[in-house]
C-alpha cells in the first residue's frame, strides 16, 4: 500500500523486479475537478520515467485501476495554486503472470519473463500432448538456473502429470533431452526464494514411434520407416523422396530405408546455440503421373541435433582395432591417433604401439568427415595406467586447453577440423608398463572468433551458462613400453 502526502508537485516511481504492477487509485473527498484535468490531476506513466506513455490522468472523485506493461509505474501529482482538496490514496499490487499451461504439437516454451530473470518461489506445470500416436522429443536449447539442483530444477515426467513416471531433472545449467513414451509429457519448473537466473528455454517435437526412426552421425543419416505404417496411409515406399529428389530409398519388404552422407540429399545445415543441427523433408505423392493434385500429400520433418558428451575410444595397447569411436543418434564421429613422425603423413597401425622412454609421440584427433564449417580444439588430455579409471591416478598432458606437461607441444588446435599434438612417453611407476591417454576436444563453428574453441588456455573455467560448443571423449591407447 502506497500512501501519498500533498504536495504542489510530487513524483512517485513504484518499481518491482521480475512482476508487472496493478495500481488502484482512490481520490479521497476529491482532486478539484476539471474536464481537462487541467487544474489539479495525477498523472500515470507505464514505465520508470514521465518519459514512457502515458496510461492516464485522474481528478475529481473517480476511482480508476491501472496496469503496468513492465515492472515499473511512474505517478506525477500536479496541483495549483488555488482550491485546496484532501488529495487521494493509491494501492498497488504484484501481478505475477500465470506460467506453465497445455500445449500441443510442437513448439518452443521458456520460463516466466525469459530471456530476463524468473521470479522467486516458482511452480510452473507445462502439459505436452502430441496425437495419440505419436511421441515427444523435449530438448533443452538453454538453461540458466541457480547452482543447486535441490533449490531450482526443471523435472521431466512421462505422462499428463507430475503423478507420472518420473524421467529426469535439469539442473546446473546442464542441456539435456527426453522421449515419451506415449502422447504425454509434463515439464515441472520449481524455484525456491533466494538467488534466480535467466531460466530455460526448451523445444518440444511430436514424432512417430517405432514405425519410423531416425539416427545421425558426422557420416550419414539414415532413416528407416515400417511398410506397414505407409501402406496404411495409403503410400509405397517407392513414392517416397528427400528434398533433393535424386536421392532414393531402398525398399525391402518390411522397411524403406534411407541411407546417405549427412552434408547431402538437400539437408540443411543450421547452428543453434552452438550446436549443428541437419533437417530435412521426407515426401510422398500417392499418384507419378499428372502435374496437379488436390489430394493430400504426406510430409514429414526429419532432423538431427549433434549432442554433448558424446564418448569415442581408441586405446594404445588394443585388443581390437575397431573401436575408434562409438557413433549414436545425432552425434559427431571422431579418431584419435598416433603417427610416426611430426609430418603426421604415416598412421601408427602396430597392436599394441611399443615405444621406448622419452620417445616422442605424436597424436592427431578430428573429426572423420572433413567438416570445414567446424573446428576441434584440444581441451584436456589425461593420462592413466587404466582404460577405465581416469580418476585414481590421473596424469595431465593438457587440461583446459594449458599445456600441464613440460614436454608436451601443440601443432594445431581450434582452427581446424583436427588437432594434433605431441609428447615424450613416460611409465607409471607402481602399475602395469601401459598407458592411456583419454583426451576430450571441443567442436565449434568455425565462423564464431568468440566461442571456446578460439580462447585457448583457460586457467579459470567459469561456470557455462549456455552451450557453445560439443564435445567429445576420447581413449588412446596403451602404449608399451619395448622389452617390457
Amino acid at each position: 500500500r502506497l500512501k501519498i502526502s500533498i504536495r504542489q508537485k510530487s513524483k512517485y516511481n513504484l518499481k518491482i523486479s521480475k512482476f508487472k504492477l496493478l495500481f488502484f487509485l482512490c481520490p479521497y473527498d476529491s482532486i478539484e475537478y476539471h474536464s481537462n484535468c487541467g487544474y489539479d490531476a495525477i498523472y500515470v506513466y507505464d514505465g520508470p520515467s514521465t518519459s514512457y506513455r502515458l496510461l492516464g490522468k485522474v481528478c475529481g472523485t473517480n476511482n480508476i485501476t491501472f496496469h503496468s506493461t513492465g515492472t515499473s509505474l511512474t505517478v506525477r501529482f500536479k496541483s495549483d495554486n488555488s482550491v485546496s482538496r484532501p488529495g487521494f490514496r493509491a494501492d498497488f499490487q504484484v501481478v505475477v503472470k500465470p506460467c506453465g499451461g497445455s500445449l500441443f504439437g510442437s513448439g518452443t516454451f521458456s520460463s516466466p519473463n525469459h530471456p530476463n530473470y524468473y521470479h522467486d518461489n516458482a511452480y510452473c506445470v507445462w502439459q505436452l500432448r502430441a496425437p495419440y500416436d505419436q511421441r515427444i522429443f523435449l530438448a533443452f536449447t538453454y538453461l540458466q538456473l541457480e547452482n543447486c539442483c535441490s533449490c531450482d530444477y526443471v523435472s521431466i515426467y512421462d505422462g499428463p502429470s507430475v503423478s507420472s513416471r518420473y524421467l529426469g531433472k535439469v539442473c546446473n545449467n546442464s542441456l539435456s533431452s527426453f522421449y515419451s513414451t506415449s502422447n504425454y509429457l509434463t515439464v515441472l519448473f520449481r524455484t525456491d526464494g533466494s538467488v534466480v537466473g535467466r531460466g530455460f528455454k526448451a523445444d518440444f517435437i511430436t514424432s512417430l514411434t517405432k514405425k519410423m526412426e531416425l539416427d545421425c552421425s558426422s557420416d550419414n543419416m539414415i532413416i528407416v520407416i515400417e511398410r506397414t505404417y505407409l501402406n496404411s496411409l495409403g503410400y509405397d515406399g517407392h513414392s517416397l523422396y528427400l528434398n533433393d529428389p535424386h536421392c532414393r530409398p531402398q525398399v525391402s519388404t518390411y522397411q524403406v530405408v534411407f541411407n546417405f552422407p549427412i552434408n547431402t540429399c538437400g539437408n540443411i545445415r543450421k547452428f543453434e546455440n552452438g550446436r549443428v543441427v541437419y533437417t530435412n523433408t521426407l515426401r510422398a505423392y500417392t499418384s507419378s503421373s499428372g502435374e496437379i493434385t488436390r489430394q493430400s500429400h504426406f510430409k514429414m520433418n526429419v532432423g538431427c541435433r549433434m549432442e554433448q558428451d558424446s564418448v569415442a575410444q581408441i586405446m594404445y595397447v588394443v585388443q581390437h582395432r575397431d573401436n575408434s569411436s562409438i557413433t549414436g543418434t545425432g552425434r559427431f564421429n571422431t579418431s584419435m591417433d598416433f603417427y610416426t613422425s611430426s609430418s603426421f603423413y604415416y598412421k601408427v597401425t602396430q597392436v599394441p604401439y611399443e615405444v621406448t622412454l622419452n620417445q616422442n609421440l605424436y597424436v592427431q584427433v578430428g573429426l572423420r568427415r572433413g567438416d570445414s564449417s567446424l573446428v576441434l580444439f584440444l581441451d584436456t588430455c589425461v593420462t592413466s595406467p587404466s582404460p577405465h579409471d581416469f580418476q585414481t591416478r590421473p596424469y595431465y598432458l593438457v587440461r583446459n586447453g594449458c599445456p600441464v606437461d613440460n614436454t608436451y607441444g601443440s601443432y594445431i588446435t581450434g582452427t581446424r577440423a583436427y588437432a594434433r599434438f605431441t609428447f615424450k612417453a613416460f611409465q607409471f611407476l607402481r602399475a602395469t608398463e601401459s598407458v592411456y591417454i583419454q583426451c576430450k576436444v571441443l567442436i565449434c563453428q568455425a565462423s564464431d572468433y568468440n566461442s571456446r574453441c578460439r580462447r585457448g588456455c583457460n586457467k579459470r573455467v567459469a561456470r557455462d551458462l549456455g552451450s557453445e560448443h560439443d564435445s567429445q571423449t576420447l581413449v588412446l591407447g596403451p602404449i608399451k613400453l619395448k622389452g617390457l
